[in-house]
């Protein structure tokens, strides 16, 4: 199995994760809600995860248009709960292909931008970006555990 498609099936699992996240709020308003100490919402926090999964997997390696407004994702509020399920389905279809079709080639070359303020092959970037989405996903579990008080949600298996 190519790293490409190892990649995809991590990303799929951890996208399925975050859909489970948004299935167990209790309503559209809590996604938007925040507690003391915490600047963003669950909602937010999804809206930069799509954007950034767009961005540096659709975009910068699929050539897939797309024009991010970071600032949105972190602005933007009261969009449905089967809104941000939808866009997150999507961008799970999305991001598959491309890494799937990446080759070792693509993975060993130098990252197309210099995001973290220093070159990183494809493969090493990829590494972080699913480092990124887990860590913004334990700030979603945390939140929705603390605003519903919830439970762990069903662990998504690759």
């Amino acid at each position: 199995m190519s790293f490409g498609t190892e990649l995809a099936a991590l990303f799929q699992r951890d996208l399925t994760r975050l859909l489970q996240q948004l299935e167990t709020f209790l309503g559209t308003s809590t996604l938007w809600q925040v507690v003391p100490g915490i600047e963003n919402s669950a909602g937010n926090l999804t809206l930069h995860l799509e954007g950034n999964l767009r961005e540096y997997i659709g975009r910068q390696l699929g050539g897939i248009s797309y024009q991010r407004q970071r600032d949105l994702e972190f602005s933007n509020t009261g969009i449905s709960a089967e809104e941000l399920t939808r866009r997150i389905e999507d961008v799970r279809e999305t991001i598959t292909p491309v890494l799937t079709s990446l080759t070792d080639a693509q993975l060993e070359a130098i990252y197309p931008e210099n995001v973290l303020k220093k070159e990183l092959t494809t493969r090493q970037y990829l590494i972080h970006t699913n480092g990124h989405l887990n860590y913004h996903l334990g700030q979603i579990d945390y939140l929705r555990r603390v605003l519903t008080a919830g439970t762990a949600v069903p662990y998504a298996s690759l």
